[in-house]
């Protein structure tokens, strides 16, 4: 499977993918009062706990920088974004939500907390312009921030027309086990609309109501409001604002093996609550695309932007098997290097959050989304990425091989890289090894052919031992010619079901 990207923009599309940073998305490229539902997931390192906030005296103390590391600090990022705040950068912030930030830094310091705080304000005053005066906003969180959270959801949807309407505990069972605290079982979920005029639909999320519910049901009970209403609803009631509802584990269908990826039911809630068939919905922390497969399941049009190049691979390559290739066609893809130029953009991005992106792209492209890539900061052995394929050993028992990807952007690359390469193969013990070059490199294909061939005695197939590959040639569609015999990284999500009446997404 692979997707042209010299033919990936589809201007008819209803659906859209952009791969870029959110807030430049939004303000580039979404119109004003154009979305119907909004929700997002961002990124946030919670899994630390921190309790010494307050004693930040014009310092990070260790509990706050141990909470946000490697996911926030305060850097010339954050300065522009707190000065976009404060000077009303486009006029999409309120006077509540300055005065917020402001007295927030006066407290917080100019440390990992406020700079979090900082990019979220500026992307929901985004969103809550881009949301029609009909629309909804879900911001799924956790306990460790949703208090600073809802203080500037609060400041920019309801120091305006938008309203509060609920705080929904997303309730699940897995992970979170202590032996020193109550354990951790549960996210928040914020949902505000931008008026008091907005979907609901009610009929379309019912659940049963419990077995004691319906055994205490009296017909005929005059003057019962409560049996009125048993009576009036029999196919259930509204859920509570506390939802049980499983998280994605390995032990389910859907499972895809991304880290934060969040269950088909609990998207399909907020989406069939809050839109109706051929509304738009956005997603602007889009990571596996649940948000988007769960809309287009439901008929929705959709927007998902994505800052990481891993996560659109991995939407495209859900939405294609989950829903065929009309569906990708069907996609208008934005900001995936689709020229020699951009590539080069691409690869020269200072952005600490997009230093492997170039990397990231040039891997998954090449293999057709068969390569896991390398997250490593350091120590990755110049390694980018890695793919499997099949073969047999020298007892016919069947075996998994290493392919090694290696990625480098320099103009100049000494033929000493290949034989840095083929030393780190035999340590893994690899059958290839692919290095990916941003310039042509004929001096590095000469010296590759020196290390012979492969030979997968299962398939019968015979591949350089070294390749290497430049992006030119990878743009004119040279990419990894070996379908048949490598084998997914990623759990396959599964074709639509036929004839399912309730509508529920099965993935494999």
């Amino acid at each position: 499977m692979s997707y042209p990207f010299l033919k990936s923009k589809n201007k008819e599309a209803q659906n859209k993918l952009y791969y870029g940073d959110n807030i430049e998305v939004l303000r580039k490229y979404i119109r004003d009062e154009s979305i119907d539902l909004c929700y997002i997931d961002p990124p946030f390192n919670s899994k630390r706990t921190y309790n010494q906030i307050y004693k930040n005296i014009g310092k990070e103390d260790k509990a706050q920088s141990q909470a946000f590391i490697d996911t926030w600090t305060w850097d010339w990022k954050a300065d522009v974004g707190f000065t976009e705040i404060i000077e009303n950068y486009n006029g999409v912030f309120t006077l509540q939500s300055i005065e917020l930030i402001i007295g927030l830094s006066k407290v917080l310091k100019k440390g990992s907390l406020l700079a979090y705080l900082v990019s979220m304000t500026l992307r929901i005053a985004e969103i809550y312009r881009v949301l029609k005066p009909t629309g909804s906003f879900y911001l799924h969180c956790d306990p460790t921030a949703s208090h600073y959270l809802k203080l500037i959801i609060d400041a920019i949807f309801c120091a305006k027309d938008g309203e509060f309407q609920n705080e929904i505990i997303w309730c699940y069972t897995s992970g979170g086990k202590s032996n020193n605290r109550y354990a951790k079982k549960h996210d928040v979920i914020f949902f505000y609309t931008k008026s008091g005029e907005y979907i609901f639909n009610d009929k379309e999320i019912r659940v049963p109501y419990s077995e004691k519910t319906l055994a205490n049901y009296k017909p005929g009970l005059k003057g019962s409001t409560y049996t009125a209403d048993v009576t009036l609803n029999k196919d259930g009631k509204i859920p509570e604002d506390y939802w049980n509802i499983a998280i994605a584990s390995k032990s389910t269908k859907e499972y895809l093996g991304y880290p934060t990826q969040k269950p088909l039911a609990l998207l399909e809630r907020i989406i069939k609550a809050s839109t109706n068939e051929g509304d738009l919905v956005l997603d602007a922390y889009c990571g596996c695309g649940t948000t988007v497969a769960v809309a287009e399941q439901l008929k929705r049009k959709w927007i998902g932007i994505d800052i990481t190049y891993a996560s659109i691979s991995l939407i495209l390559k859900r939405i294609e098997e989950h829903f065929g290739g009309s569906a990708i066609k069907n996609i208008n893809l934005n900001g995936v290097p689709k020229d020699f130029e951009s590539a080069v953009a691409l690869a020269n991005k200072q952005d600490d959050r997009t230093r492997k992106e170039f990397e990231k792209w040039a891997v998954l492209t090449y293999s057709n989304n068969k390569a896991a890539i390398n997250d490593k900061k350091g120590g990755d052995g110049g390694i980018d990425g890695t793919a499997y394929m099949v073969d047999f050993d020298d007892k016919n028992k069947q075996i998994q091989k290493q392919i090694l990807f290696s990625v480098k952007s320099n103009k100049t690359i000494p033929p000493s890289v290949i034989r840095d390469l083929n030393g780190t193969m035999e340590r893994e013990d690899a059958a290839m090894g692919i290095l990916i070059t941003l310039y042509p490199m004929p001096n590095l294909v000469k010296e590759s052919k020196k290390y012979g061939v492969y030979i997968n005695k299962a398939f019968g197939q015979t591949y350089p031992k070294i390749e290497v590959i430049s992006i030119a040639e990878m743009l004119a569609g040279n990419l990894m010619k070996m379908p048949t015999s490598v084998i997914d990284v990623l759990k396959k999500a599964g074709r639509k079901a036929k004839g399912d009446e309730q509508g529920k997404m099965d993935l494999e």
